[in-house]
């Protein structure tokens, strides 16, 4: 072989080796014509950070295990036979609430009519500030605004996303720092809030009975009885399960359940700097699973109300941790230590 033959074999193989190299660990990958950015690991997509119009706030859509099974809804961005057609504002996970200086953040949507629209807010991306990924580990820090209908701007948020797998555990960690611009900001106490995730119909509590809920603007959201291969049941740190998670406190729940022949369990876990810690849970059998840190009357039957305000130029800062694992159902055991890993970052 001549030295221009050898040098040209060592020089594929080096390209070889960079290739191989770039498909191990996280990688993340900006598609602002799609206004999404991607997160992949081994090159394959484990959620994206997602600003679509039509979503009223940034998402983190699909979330997926780390062996590509997708544990969101689709709808309504993309539906999937027999899931349900419920609130089309239950999109991926999200962090909003239903009362901001009595603008409905929480509820807003495509599907709200023109002459209602004055009542809503939106969460508006503006940038993507840094990104940072090394090998088992990535970071998204994203920026957007709180805007009413008038186009004034009510918070400015700043998020930092990081992203971990540890064997079968795909975790997100989610810190947001929301500062008030020129205005004294009301969190009013209400119900729906504040960080959450909508299941896929596998993942959602059986039920054998038709329900309805009223938001506080008499919206009537109807939501039919469960189908075959539900099966999902929440588990609280409490000690509580199913449907009676909804409205305790603790600083963990998680969802189990089984989807495309898997195990799943998702965990959402408090953190103690968090305003109202330990938080309610806003955990419905329905597929909506969420924690509410600052909606206290509802869920304690008027025996509290909070009521959080901001001054102008204050800030407050939230931070959750979402454990999506793959595998044979966490145990309380497990859950507690994933919880005080995250409570000493």
């Amino acid at each position: 072989m001549t030295m221009k033959k050898v040098v040209s074999t060592v020089a594929a193989f080096c390209f070889s080796l960079a290739v191989l190299a770039q498909g191990k660990g996280f990688q993340i990958i900006e598609r602002p014509e799609q206004k999404q950015v991607d997160v992949l690991y081994n090159n394959k997509l484990l959620t994206a950070y997602c600003y679509f119009d039509s979503s009223r706030k940034p998402i983190l859509f699909p979330v997926n295990t780390v062996d590509g099974i997708t544990v969101t809804r689709g709808y309504p961005f993309k539906p999937v036979p027999g899931e349900r057609t419920d609130h089309p504002h239950h999109t991926g996970i999200w962090l909003n609430y239903e009362s901001v200086n009595g603008l409905d953040f929480w509820n807003n949507s495509t599907a709200i009519p023109v002459e209602k629209r004055a009542q809503y807010g939106t969460i508006r991306h503006v940038s993507v500030l840094d990104k940072k990924t090394a090998g088992n580990t990535a970071s998204l820090v994203t920026a957007s605004a709180w805007v009413g209908p008038n186009e004034k701007v009510l918070l400015n948020e700043i998020t930092t996303f990081t992203f971990s797998v540890q064997g079968k555990d795909f975790i997100i960690d989610r810190q947001s720092k929301l500062t008030a611009t020129d205005t004294t900001v009301l969190f009013k106490d209400v119900k729906d809030g504040m960080v959450a995730i909508r299941v896929a119909r596998e993942l959602e509590l059986p039920s054998r009975e038709a329900s309805s809920f009223v938001d506080e603007k008499g919206n009537v959201t109807k939501v039919p009885p469960s189908g075959s291969g539900v099966t999902g049941m929440y588990y609280a740190s409490n000690g509580l399960k199913g449907d009676s998670v909804w409205s305790s406190q603790g600083p963990w729940v998680m969802l189990t359940g089984r989807k495309d022949g898997h195990d799943i369990t998702i965990g959402i876990i408090d953190h103690p700097a968090n305003v109202g810690y330990p938080t309610y849970w806003h955990a419905r059998g329905y597929g909506l699973f969420a924690a509410n840190p600052l909606g206290r009357k509802v869920f304690s039957n008027g025996k509290e109300e909070l009521n959080y305000a901001l001054k102008p130029g204050a800030s407050v800062a939230f931070q959750y941790r979402f454990v999506v694992h793959d595998g044979k159902a966490l145990t309380t055991e497990q859950m507690n230590r994933l919880a005080a890993d995250f409570r000493h970052r």
